[in-house]
């Protein structure tokens, strides 16, 4: 009879040990299923941001500067992008000042522009995106932060002679920029910022 209830009893212990064992196996899975869930969904958060920031440099780089290194102010042409879009374009810096950021080695900038690498907190121009119902908008906030004088003017004279390299080739003509310029961007869902993304862009006009 004793050695039969020694014989239940190693049974029950046996059952407990994989019950314990089953259960920390299925809370183990559970974890790595929500941690991988969660993740998942910072990841697409991320890609988000990242594509509204993308954009906004797009336009900032390719259309904004391009339009207005030639004489244009930033408030006439961030007019004119208001009226044929449906993004909300915000200037935050004076027509001066961004038009020292553009033409000006950042040492030659005038005092009161700023060359900080916080995008957000002293901005150049902020794009407000909207987004599809019922996400919020996000906010994008671009900056020329500093100004390199190239190798050429904007007159698109091509310099040669004694700047070119000679080789048994033939003559080496360097590329010719203007200027180089190093733009910070952040972009982030009004609701949340902690959904955002930052780039740093170097753009050779």
């Amino acid at each position: 009879m004793g050695f039969y209830t020694g014989k239940k009893g190693i049974a029950l212990v046996t059952v407990l040990a994989i019950v314990t064992i089953s259960s920390a196996m299925i809370m183990i899975a559970l974890y790595f299923i929500t941690k991988g869930t969660e993740i998942s969904g910072m990841q697409k958060r991320y890609q988000v941001a990242l594509e509204a920031s993308q954009g906004a440099a797009e336009v900032f780089i390719k259309e904004i500067i391009p339009t207005t290194i030639t004489g244009a102010s930033l408030s006439g042409v961030l007019s004119t992008f208001s009226t044929g879009s449906s993004a909300q374009i915000t200037q935050v810096v004076t027509d001066a000042c961004f038009s020292d950021k553009l033409l000006k080695s950042t040492t030659n900038w005038a005092s009161g522009c700023n060359s900080s690498l916080d995008s957000k907190a002293f901005s150049d121009i902020k794009f407000t995106l909207s987004g599809v119902a019922p996400a919020q908008p996000f906010d994008i906030y671009t900056k020329i932060v500093d100004t390199v004088s190239g190798n050429s003017s904007t007159t698109g004279t091509v310099l040669e002679g004694m700047g070119a390299s000679e080789s048994a080739s033939g003559m080496i003509t360097p590329q010719h920029f203007p200027y180089t310029y190093r733009v910070e961007i952040q972009g982030e869902r009004q609701n949340n910022p902690s959904e955002r993304a930052n780039l740093s862009v170097l753009y050779a006009y």
